[in-house]
């Protein structure tokens, strides 16, 4: 690919001021993008990444500052442009997909009027026309009944369909630049899949240039012409993506490649149509078909080592359509269950019924029908007191660690919280506990006195994983626990979250849309489409072969299984 560079970054210096001084986040780095080429750029957490893509649409936050060095923009330095230039680019000529959808989408406005004000804002369209055009958008971004998302609330939609709003957003103008920052990490891989199509389609078709951020390296493989990896603000390797993939000349690189989940090396994987998985310690437990289930449920007593057990699960939800209220089923008779000591994953598309059927099992919702049996018990109906005992026993760890922390309390706060709200121990006994925690996840007792803000994703999950943990419980619900964390950090909060299994017997229910994520940690897994339990059964005996057609559309969805 040749041609002038749309997007041209020279020695590109970026600073932020705190109150401890002065701290350097992107070293002199140079960074170019032709039109109709997708670059990658790939790093852990704190590399400076996002801190590059806020540069460039002139959206860096307070106290960050450009130093020195140039962003050149179709002819326009974006380094020194003003505010007014800077607005009449963004969102018109230069698209930003972000990363986080509940802090990017306005609370309190309709979903079709967010997608249609780059429209209304530029000029591009009257409000009639544009509105139209905003549905147009939401299902080109692979959203099911659009007119219909068009007039909800973003509290109303899934992570996933949330973030597909976001990408709709950023493609409405048709801009020239797309810098998409980390835009697929919340979602499953079909509509993963389909959602980088289009951008490949744009690039293609319309000359679109992509400047990538991801910390997905099957991402970066499949759909990058180039990719530029960064460490500590600086750019230490880059060139074609399958030069550097599959020949990586800095250690750092090696290190990530070395990182990837379930896939060992992303260029073997690329070579060999996916790769065997590091090595991973299972719980030894007895494997149980799960055509057995239904007797297992209809008898919890006879359950041996049976922690959870599921039985025809439903729910129900109703919605109002103009003058009539209909129903819709979000979970459609799942049975399962969970062993002590096992990790079960869940995996489907975004509104699959994954969380919903989780939330029913430690009854954070109520099943329209079926039951929940626990530790031989059936806790369908508990409430007051006997429901607020059981909630010890079961912890949730929540996707996003930004929005499960409260930034106001510090990290022993966090912790011992739990310890405060069911009156264990005395204030002193509890900081010990909140040091005890820390250590086991492994981080030092000197983030104690700390805020959220002040560490990183990877630190944040720990923090929340410590949390979950106070309390001593039997079930550990993870719910997409690192599909915002680069893979240096998913890969030791996945060793974190073994080790734990393994040292104190927990059970575990893992969601996750990243089957090479559940490949790594699960003993079994379980398939979800559209509220149905598809399939289930050993992580091995279902990758290699699956019997339903969604689960082999969902493997060959993988990213970096295909070379470009």
């Amino acid at each position: 690919m040749t041609g002038e560079p749309l997007l041209d970054i020279r020695d590109l210096r970026i600073s932020y001021r705190t109150r401890a001084g002065t701290v350097p986040a992107v070293r002199g780095i140079g960074l170019s993008v032709l039109p109709g080429e997708v670059v990658a750029l790939v790093g852990e957490s704190g590399s400076g990444k996002s801190t590059v893509a806020h540069a460039v649409t002139g959206l860096l936050p307070r106290g960050g500052s450009v130093d020195a060095g140039s962003m050149t923009f179709a002819g326009a330095d974006l380094a020194r442009a003003d505010e007014s230039t800077l607005r009449g680019l963004r969102g018109r000529t230069i698209g930003l997909i972000p990363q986080d959808p509940m802090v990017s989408l306005n609370p309190v406005q309709r979903v079709g009027h967010q997608v249609a004000e780059p429209l209304i804002i530029h000029r591009l369209a009257d409000r009639p026309a544009a509105r139209r055009r905003a549905v147009e958008l939401l299902q080109e971004a692979g959203l099911a009944e659009p007119a219909q998302v068009a007039r909800q609330y973003p509290h109303e939609l899934s992570g996933g369909m949330r973030q597909r709003v976001l990408i709709a957003i950023a493609l409405a103008a048709r801009p020239r630049l797309i810098v998409a920052d980390e835009p697929t990490s919340a979602l499953d891989v079909t509509v993963q899949r389909k959602i980088l199509d289009h951008i490949g389609t744009l690039t293609r078709e319309r000359g679109i240039a992509v400047l990538l951020i991801t910390h997905d390296l099957g991402v970066a493989a499949d759909r990058a012409h180039r990719v530029a990896v960064m460490s500590r603000g600086e750019i230490v390797e880059t060139g074609p993506v399958r030069q550097v993939l599959d020949s990586p000349r800095h250690p750092y690189t090696r290190g990530l490649l070395a990182a990837v989940p379930g896939l060992g090396h992303p260029g073997a994987a690329l070579r060999e149509n996916g790769g065997a998985p590091r090595p991973r310690p299972v719980p030894a437990v007895t494997p149980l078909d799960d055509r057995d289930l239904s007797a297992v449920a209809g008898n919890p007593a006879t359950a041996s080592g049976d922690l959870v057990v599921a039985e025809d699960l439903v729910k129900e939800f109703s919605a109002r359509r103009g003058e009539r209220r209909t129903g819709r089923r979000a979970v459609d008779s799942v049975s399962l269950r969970i062993r002590r000591g096992e990790t079960l994953a869940l995996v489907g598309e975004s509104g699959s019924g994954k969380s919903t059927t989780a939330r029913m099992l430690v009854r954070l919702t109520d099943p329209t029908s079926g039951r929940v049996i626990f530790d031989g018990q059936d806790i369908t109906h508990l409430d007051g007191g006997e429901l607020r005992r059981l909630r010890r026993r079961m912890q949730v760890v929540h996707q996003s660690p930004y929005a499960s922390l409260s930034p106001r309390m510090s990290i022993a706060e966090i912790v011992s919280e739990p310890l405060r709200a069911f009156r264990i121990g005395t204030r002193a006994e509890r900081s010990r506990q909140a040091t005890a925690l820390l250590d086991q996840v492994r981080l030092p007792a000197a983030l104690l006195g700390r805020r959220p803000a002040e560490l990183s994703g990877g630190q944040r999950q720990r923090v929340a994983i410590a949390r979950a943990l106070a309390l001593g419980p039997d079930l550990l619900v993870c719910d997409e626990p690192v599909s915002a964390l680069d893979v240096s950090s998913q890969a030791q909060i996945l060793d974190l979250l073994v080790d734990l299994q393994n040292d104190l017997g927990l059970g575990c229910l893992f969601i996750s849309h990243d089957l090479a994520v559940v490949r790594q940690i699960a003993s079994r897994v379980g398939v979800m489409h559209q509220g149905k339990l598809l399939e289930t059964g050993p992580v091995e005996k279902v990758f290699a072969s699956p019997f339903h057609a969604y689960t082999q559309e969902l493997l060959a969805a993988v990213p970096g299984r295909s070379a470009r």
